[in-house]
């Protein structure tokens, strides 16, 4: 049975930080026996630094870096060969992959068919990992699922089976992408496939009041990959970018840069019932001594950064009845 979860929830539009979260709280107290990854595909990276080696994955949930039973939660969708690419590779690092990974027999397929789909035409600026005909055909019900690939049975399993256990489990749910990029609450079209958001967790089959915390993650300024115009003239977006290696960990793309906005931090925290908040990265604004946020369409610019913070905190309390931690971490994103 589950005794309870909870969930990590990326507030922007991906690439704040959390699967470094994910790994730092795998070394809290909480005894966690399970981590899920709720959504998305290998269009998302982690990058990880667990004992001072750096590890980089898109399918695969970090928890196999501890020996923790890792699953891909039906919200989900695989490309096999590129799941055992990273299989491999996170074996010659010298991890246990095959006796602790699951993947939830709903997962969906990534075919051949949908890459050579997703490249032909890509008006939005997606990674053209067949992400988006593969979740197309997930609902169009006439894709494959895991439990019908004979390569993945070792890994399959139904994740209802957490349930009808008699062990207790903890979950940590793990997720992809951002709230700016949920294909419901984001900046439509230029939005991800798949849920970003809490309820993405949710549908893994864990009930709502089993959720113990939301750790929602953002950066101290923003940034976006993709074919909108996001970024803006201003020239310490380009230091921003070089200091804060902001290139995507799947594509290698730059990630356009603006600055915080405290506005669309408030609605994503508010949607997710996020009850403990990790904002990244503050050390690249203090290398450059520059702070500025964007609240109620004005921008403000701060002399310190403890009025930045001061001025982030004191909203937040007042705006977001759930919040109930606020964090602010430098790299390697170490919850302080």
């Amino acid at each position: 049975m589950i005794k309870f979860a909870d969930v990590i929830v990326d507030l922007q539009a991906g690439d704040t930080g959390k699967g470094k979260v994910a790994h730092s709280l795998l070394e809290s107290e909480t005894k966690y026996t399970h981590v899920i990854r709720y959504n998305g595909g290998g269009n998302a990276g982690h990058t990880i630094y667990h004992n001072g080696q750096k590890v980089v994955t898109h399918f695969i949930p970090c928890g196999v870096l501890y020996g923790i039973k890792s699953v891909i939660g039906l919200g989900c969708v695989v490309n096999v060969d590129k799941l055992f690419e990273e299989i491999a590779y996170l074996e010659n690092l010298g991890f246990d992959v095959k006796n602790n990974l699951l993947i939830d027999k709903r997962v969906h397929i990534v075919t051949n068919e949908h890459i050579a789909e997703d490249g032909s035409e890509n008006k939005i600026g997606t990674t053209k990992q067949g992400i988006g005909p593969a979740y197309r055909d997930k609902y169009f019900r006439i894709g494959t699922r895991a439990e019908n690939i004979e390569q993945l049975k070792p890994y399959v399993f139904d994740i209802y089976d957490l349930h009808t256990s008699k062990e207790e489990y903890i979950i940590l749910f793990e997720g992809a992408q951002g709230f700016e990029l949920d294909i419901d609450w984001g900046d439509y079209p230029y939005v991800t496939s798949s849920h970003c958001t809490v309820g993405s967790a949710i549908l893994n089959g864990v009930p709502p009041k089993l959720i113990r915390k939301v750790f929602g993650i953002s950066k101290a300024y923003r940034t976006y990959v993709g074919a909108k115009n996001f970024e803006g003239d201003d020239l310490l977006f380009e230091k921003i970018r070089e200091l804060g290696n902001e290139y995507g960990a799947t594509t290698g793309r730059k990630r356009q840069v603006n600055w915080f906005s405290l506005d669309d931090i408030i609605k994503a925290i508010n949607i997710n019932g996020v009850t403990d908040l990790v904002i990244n990265k503050i050390d690249i604004l203090t290398e450059l001594n520059v702070f500025r946020i964007y609240y109620e369409n004005d921008l403000y610019d701060f002399d310190s950064e403890d009025l930045f913070k001061y001025f982030i905190t004191y909203n937040l309390k007042s705006l977001c009845p759930t919040i109930e931690t606020i964090s602010f971490s430098d790299n390697p994103y170490k919850i302080n």
